[in-house]
């Protein structure tokens, strides 16, 4: 679900080659997420290999992260690790939400209504554990980072970004602003391009580099207050927020109140059996490990090709040639690079 403050957010559009040489830490489930909601044919059905298996995640994937790779990004992957107690009652609603779709989807195939089929298949998209797996499998072969989270993936990235060991967090999301993200990259894609909710079209757009600093000093709040304002309009582990609060509201809560968060919450009708304390401390101290490695290395051809091409039927032809298509521009990079020394 996310939390919806990015309307009070401003960022400035960046070009892709604007990211040429930056270390950026992809928040993994909420991108393959996207693979699988929009890489799908006209009547929701998602592309799969001749035995069946799913691979709109795979093919997402290789071609987004391949791409970047070619320009010279530093991609580093962080998967979710243990889901807090608190996120129970989202995965619960987003549960329910999937039934809801599953049976649209089924009417609209019933009735052979192939618009409603491409609107609601994407609704109940579940990523599977042997998915996470085989695209974990991917990056590795791909020479990319994969950082396993103690926690949520998001905190994990933020985390890495405030130690000065990346650039920026990449993700649709905004919960990587409450975990104290110093920059977020949002709409980060190949073809310039996102999909609408619920249709078959795109809309254009462009990368936007949201600054944390540059935004709590517009917002004129803290950190904290960011986090109670979350709080307030609803995160994922109190979702659905405070009937009545949009992030507006909520944001003139906590700047006539300030670091008071006890009266603002008093003067709100907290609907939660639980303090709102808990989901605040829980995003303030999110578990997070220091035990992660970014090193990138060199493709493994063979193993590229055993994963997509020998198990799932992509086309050889096409994945050694993009793969020669990175070597080449990896090491024109290099000797650039080295060519400066002389």
């Amino acid at each position: 679900m996310g939390c919806a403050i990015t309307e009070l957010l401003t960022g400035q559009e960046i070009e892709l080659e604007g990211l040429k040489g930056k270390i950026l830490v992809v928040d993994a489930f909420n991108m393959l997420y996207q693979f699988l909601t929009t890489i799908r044919q006209r009547d929701g059905t998602p592309l799969k290999d001749s035995k069946g298996n799913i691979t709109s995640h795979l093919t997402g994937l290789f071609n987004r992260t391949t791409k970047f790779m070619e320009i010279g990004m530093k991609l580093a992957f962080v998967f979710d690790g243990e889901v807090p107690e608190l996120k129970a009652a989202e995965r619960a609603r987003r549960k329910v939400v999937k039934e809801a779709a599953k049976k649209l989807y089924k009417e609209a195939v019933e009735r052979e209504d192939v618009e409603a089929m491409g609107k609601y298949a994407g609704r109940f998209t579940r990523l599977a554990n042997d998915m996470i797996e085989e695209s974990k499998e991917l990056l590795k072969a791909l020479g990319l980072p994969v950082i396993q989270a103690a926690t949520e993936g998001e905190a994990q990235a933020a985390a890495i970004v405030k130690n000065n060991d990346a650039w920026a967090v990449v993700s649709q999301d905004a919960d990587s602003f409450l975990f104290g993200a110093d920059r977020v990259i949002k709409n980060l894609s190949v073809a310039g391009r996102r999909k609408l909710p619920s249709k078959f079209a795109f809309t254009t757009v462009k990368p936007q580099v949201f600054d944390l600093k540059e935004n709590l000093k517009k917002l004129e709040i803290t950190q904290d207050q960011l986090i109670a304002l979350g709080v307030l309009i609803g995160t994922d582990f109190n979702p659905g927020g405070i009937k009545g609060i949009g992030p507006k509201k909520g944001l003139k809560l906590v700047k006539e109140h300030g670091e008071d968060f006890e009266k603002v919450f008093a003067s709100v009708d907290w609907p939660f059996d639980y303090s709102w304390k808990e989901p605040f401390k829980l995003i303030k101290n999110m578990k997070v490990t220091d035990k992660y490695k970014l090193e990138w290395k060199k493709v493994n051809q063979e193993k590229v090709i055993e994963i997509l091409c020998k198990r799932h039927d992509f086309s050889e032809e096409r994945v050694v040639k993009k793969l020669k298509d990175i070597s080449k521009k990896q090491e024109k990079q290099k000797q650039k690079g080295l060519s400066q020394w002389y």
